[in-house]
């Protein structure tokens, strides 16, 4: 299983960008997938999650600003960031779990915001 994250790069606050994460195997076989980052010095922290059968959940810091979706035909997850912050500068890191708890990471891609 290969999760490829792409999208990040550099951009001002107030700007947007879009990650996508392509899965090499249907996505509709995780149990949920989803984004993580990780900030210099600081622990990796969950930003969107989507698991089957629920609704997307948001970290409280990118509520109202980012959106996670899915296209099933592509196996391609995404994360649609708008009014970035310079806070939301990290490595986002694509994920998947399976229902036997397995999980999966991608390499991650930096998003950087500058003030």
């Amino acid at each position: 299983v290969q999760l490829q994250a792409s999208g990040g790069g550099l951009v001002q606050a107030g700007g947007s960008l879009r990650l996508s994460c392509a899965a090499s195997t249907k996505i509709s076989s995780y149990y949920g997938m989803g984004w993580y980052r990780q900030a210099p010095g600081k622990q990796r922290e969950l930003v969107a999650d989507w698991r089957t059968g629920g609704l997307p959940t948001y970290a409280d810091s990118v509520q109202g600003r980012f959106t996670i979706s899915r296209d099933s035909a592509r196996n391609t997850v995404y994360l649609q960031m708008d009014n970035l912050k310079p806070e939301d500068t990290a490595v986002y890191y694509c994920h998947a779990v399976r229902r036997d708890g397995v999980n999966y990471w991608g390499l991650g891609t930096q998003v950087t915001v500058s003030s």
